[in-house]
């Protein structure tokens, strides 16, 4: 019985096996075609290969310059950062202390002509 569950398993799986394969051997030539057609423009045109090479290189060449400058640029603003913090701080508690007099002036602008602050209960 179970010889028989077998066989039949191996029958259903025997066609997938067979598109797998059919699907690989499809791949492989495709490939190998791609290949031989990328060697043989290679060949017909090694001036062409050379100028991309060379257009390749100075791509990389900019494109790390642009990086180098942004790491530069970063790290300056890093240390402007560094030395400005103090600064920044002092200006926000001095900011912080403006609006919380100005808040205050203002309550008591609003309470002289009866009003208040909306507050909401939560």
């Amino acid at each position: 019985m179970s010889g028989k569950k077998i066989t039949e398993v191996e029958e259903q799986s025997l066609p997938k096996a067979r598109g797998l394969k059919k699907l690989a051997d499809r791949w492989r030539s495709s490939h190998i075609h791609c290949l031989w057609q990328m060697t043989l423009s290679q060949r017909r045109n090694p001036y062409a290969t050379f100028r991309m090479q060379v257009t390749m290189a100075q791509e990389m060449a900019l494109a790390n310059k642009q990086l180098l400058l942004l790491q530069v640029e970063h790290s300056r603003i890093l240390k402007c950062s560094l030395v400005l913090a103090p600064f920044i701080l002092v200006r926000q508690a001095a900011l912080h202390q403006l609006f919380e007099k100005e808040h205050r002036q203002y309550q008591q602008e609003l309470n002289q002509t009866g009003k208040a602050f909306y507050v909401e209960r939560l």
